[in-house]
């Protein structure tokens, strides 16, 4: 049978979500804990692939199984054997054709940005400037539908097209913080936080708004702004067709 399973972790501590070789992992320690309860090797495929010290709120896996799982009891035993930064919040059946990644419709990201240092919540990204939040959303509905996003991606990866779709991308001020949402149906390595950073420029004054159409369309990753840190980044939400 082919299983779900729902969770989040805080990406603080490892070299994100898929294994490799002498790195600590979110799908090592899940796959560890897993083969053991189940006692059997068990190989999890992740809604997507979450850069080294990326959080993710809302997360999917799925694995293959000849086990019938007691779905309840695999989330109370996999959240007393998991490390306290992972949290897994269900685990239900789907369709054997059903996959994690490529099942998937849509993914949403947020990232945070404050002009203030929080010790209680270090995972935001510190900007010391004023920023012109009006003229990074005029910016934003440059990026909007589905276009060629080279020049956001991390250089040298193996996907077989750079085309996203993206349907919503937002700067929200939530008290003193800012809240950047963005949704597509793919995101490319690195694209979100690249994405954020030559926003940034955009309300820092240093670009012009219409300046991100040009960047687009130069598919040369030299042309956008520096990526930002990755502890501010969330992935939150990953959306699948009804009938899954």
């Amino acid at each position: 049978m082919r299983y779900f399973i729902e969770f989040s972790y805080n990406g603080t501590n490892y070299h994100g979500w898929q294994k490799q070789p002498n790195a600590n992992t979110v799908q090592e320690e899940l796959e560890k804990c897993m083969s053991v309860l189940l006692q059997e090797e068990i190989e999890l495929m992740g809604a997507g692939r979450t850069d080294s010290g990326v959080h993710a709120t809302q997360m999917f896996a799925h694995l293959d199984t000849n086990t019938v799982l007691n779905t309840e009891k695999m989330v109370k035993k996999l959240n007393s054997f998991l490390p306290n930064d992972i949290m897994v919040f269900s685990v239900f059946p789907v369709k054997e054709d059903t996959h994690a990644r490529f099942t998937a419709i849509a993914r949403t990201y947020k990232y945070y940005v404050s002009p203030e240092k929080n010790i209680f919540n270090p995972n935001t990204y510190l900007f010391f400037k004023k920023l012109n939040v009006d003229k990074m959303n005029e910016a934003c509905k440059y990026l909007m539908g589905e276009q060629d996003f080279t020049s956001f991606s991390k250089l040298h990866t193996d996907t077989f097209t750079n085309n996203c779709d993206i349907t919503k991308a937002i700067w929200e001020q939530e008290g003193e913080n800012f809240v950047f949402t963005i949704s597509a149906n793919r995101f490319l390595r690195n694209m979100v936080r690249s994405v954020v950073g030559t926003l940034l420029d955009v309300g820092y004054g240093k670009i012009e708004v219409e300046e991100i159409k040009t960047i687009i369309d130069k598919k040369d990753r030299c042309s956008a702004g520096t990526s930002v840190p990755a502890k501010a980044l969330f992935l939150t939400q990953v959306k699948y067709p009804n009938n899954i």
